[in-house]
């Protein structure tokens, strides 16, 4: 192999000459695959210098040389139950292959080894079945030989398990217990092959950068679906009893009542990646026709908190957000619907601010993060621990910064009126489609709109719009009528150079990866608050703020298209329909 790749000019004599001598000499590294002994060397890639021959490189030139497609495995695209049928593990492991694909007619099968075929002439008489050869890495097969049989051992010995009526690693005392563990679904819950799966599910979604995991019961089998940069993607489906054992484990996990499967429970975990990094989980069940649905929205402290650039602000944003929040008082609103990244900027915007020298904290329905530098107090409705009843709380703990999860009532509302007005920073949110209209939705509330002159600092809408993928985005030639559509009312000029999604191994083929925020900055000046009226005009008012400099969100959201991190048609999806405003 060594010697071809210097034939093709890859390596160099002297090179393959080093790796060939450290090879001999070490002995721990004899079973390696040859092009993993290669990789690891790092060698310098010699028709492309300044870049090292990395393991997907070298197989892919293998795969040319043995005149094979190149695959790399996407395990999200892999239909797991179906493949680990075709052969056994141990069939596959001993010939080093993985089934990647099945149909009545034909399997296909990734091998680090093309030049050794035999075993597929064997297989395609066996099977019955037109037998497809495709090369991947030597790493990948290995991890995922063990990952979907594995998987698929213990989801089939947890079924078998459950359909027997017991649990192989619970001490059942006696056949009462085990009826009654029985009606709760408790049976299976901590059976080792559950734990395994669980566990699996986990460190697959942190690995896939999911940013919420949904157990979704059906009538024949469970679904798990996995919302990666927005958009759900289907992972794996589950026997309805195993599906039924996994939920079990996780609400015990998350210390929920097992027994009580006809009411919305909340619940939380901690665990740690495969990396090590600290992750809560925060889980919530809700009960449907079918059994019991999980949704687990994952906090990744590194994800949650960022820096005022990584969440996406322009230096001018930026500047403008900055003058708001370091502020010593007043009311500072972030709006936007669900999953709009709202949590995210309180967060970032918290820890910016908080200093030993300040006292920080902050009441959350429920705390999204536990984080070291605030003093945080969950609402607990079954005791009239509301929003309002926390403020009330809180500005007895002599506090100089304030975060309230979302007003959303007129008491609420009050008390953050009332910690602003006593010398405090407040920062909320609330759900409104752009940054004027929070006034409107004040004073729906029923707060007076004289206090709403005098508290609140600005107002911040914001949406999440994903990235394209750095890897594989290619220049084109931005449509003129979509530009326009975007920037209606406003002199932006075309930008010179666009870019679109291609799709690629490090995006999953999706042509994103990650999201960004584009915002509304609502600044109240001295005119803007003297437009704000018991009867206020709001068309009235949002022309004001924009003769005042603020840009609308699809402004904000049109730079970052000029910027070459979006595109129009993503924008245009995230947006709401929007009313043309005539720029002043």
């Amino acid at each position: 192999m060594l010697a071809a790749l210097v034939v093709d000019g890859y390596v160099s004599t002297e090179d393959a000459r080093n790796v060939r001598m450290g090879a001999r000499a070490g002995r721990s590294t004899v079973e390696l695959h040859p092009l993993v002994l290669i990789a690891n060397a790092k060698l310098p890639n010699q028709r492309e210098p300044g870049r090292p021959l990395s393991l997907e490189g070298l197989t892919e030139w293998l795969a040319g040389q043995a005149a094979l497609p190149y695959l790399k495995i996407d395990p999200m695209k892999i239909n797991v139950a179906a493949v680990t049928q075709v052969v056994s593990h141990a069939y596959a492991k001993r010939h080093r292959i993985l089934p990647v694909a099945a149909t009545p007619g034909e399997v296909t099968f990734a091998s680090c080894e093309p030049f050794d075929a035999e075993w597929a002439a064997d297989l395609a008489q066996m099977l019955r079945r037109d037998v497809h050869r495709v090369v991947s890495s030597p790493l990948d097969i290995n991890r995922y030989l063990a990952e979907f049989y594995g998987v698929q051992r213990s989801i089939q010995l947890a079924q078998d398990a459950k359909a027997a009526g017991y649990d192989n690693s619970a001490a059942i005392l006696n056949f009462e217990q085990l009826v009654e563990l029985g009606k709760t679904g408790e049976v299976g819950a901590d059976d080792r092959h559950v734990v395994h799966i669980v566990d699996w599910l986990l460190q697959y979604a942190f690995e896939q950068r999911a940013s919420d995991i949904h157990l979704e019961p059906r009538r024949e089998a469970g679904q798990m679906r996995f919302r990666i940069d927005g958009v759900m993607h289907k992972v794996f489906e589950l026997p309805s009893p195993v599906m039924t054992a996994v939920t079990a484990r996780i609400k015990i996990l998350a210390r929920m009542d097992v027994a009580e499967k006809r009411r919305p429970q909340d619940g939380r975990i901690k665990t740690r990646s495969a990396a090590g990094r600290e992750v809560e989980l925060r889980i919530s069940t809700m009960p449907t026709a079918f059994g019991e649905k999980v949704v687990m929205r994952i906090f990744d402290p590194d994800v949650v908190a960022k820096d005022f650039g990584q969440l996406g602000f322009s230096a001018e944003e930026g500047g403008i957000w900055r003058s708001m929040v370091e502020r010593p008082h007043g009311i500072v609103l972030v709006t936007g619907p669900t999953g709009s990244g709202k949590t995210t900027t309180l967060y970032s915007t918290l820890k910016h601010l908080a200093r030993p020298e300040l006292n920080v904290c902050t009441v959350e329905d429920p705390i999204e993060m536990v984080s070291p530098e605030l003093n945080q107090m969950q609402v607990q409705a079954s005791i009239d621990l509301d929003f309002a009843a926390g403020v009330r709380t809180l500005l007895r703990q002599d506090p100089d910064i304030i975060m309230i999860g979302e007003i959303r009532d007129l008491e609420t509302a009050q008390m953050a009126v009332q910690a602003s007005l006593t010398g405090h920073l407040v920062l909320s949110t609330l759900h409104t489609n752009d940054a004027p209209s929070a006034v409107t939705r004040l004073l729906d509330l029923g707060v007076p709109h004289y206090l709403i002159q005098s508290t609140l600092t600005g107002v911040v809408a914001q949406r999440l719009v994903r990235t394209l993928c750095p890897h594989c985005k290619r220049e084109a030639a931005q449509d003129p009528h979509a530009w326009t559509a975007l920037t209606h009312g406003w002199s932006l000029p075309l930008p010179e150079k666009v870019f679109e999604p291609v799709g690629c191994l490090e995006c999953r083929n999706t042509g994103f990866m990650g999201r960004t925020g584009v915002y509304e900055m609502f600044r109240l000046s001295p005119r803007l608050r003297g437009l704000i009226s018991a009867q206020l005009d709001l068309a009235r008012l949002g022309e004001a703020a924009l003769a005042e400099g603020m840009q609308p969100l699809r402004i904000s959201a049109a730079t970052q298209v000029a910027k070459g991190l979006t595109t129009v048609q993503e924008v245009l999806t995230v947006l709401p329909p929007i009313e043309h405003e005539s720029q002043s």
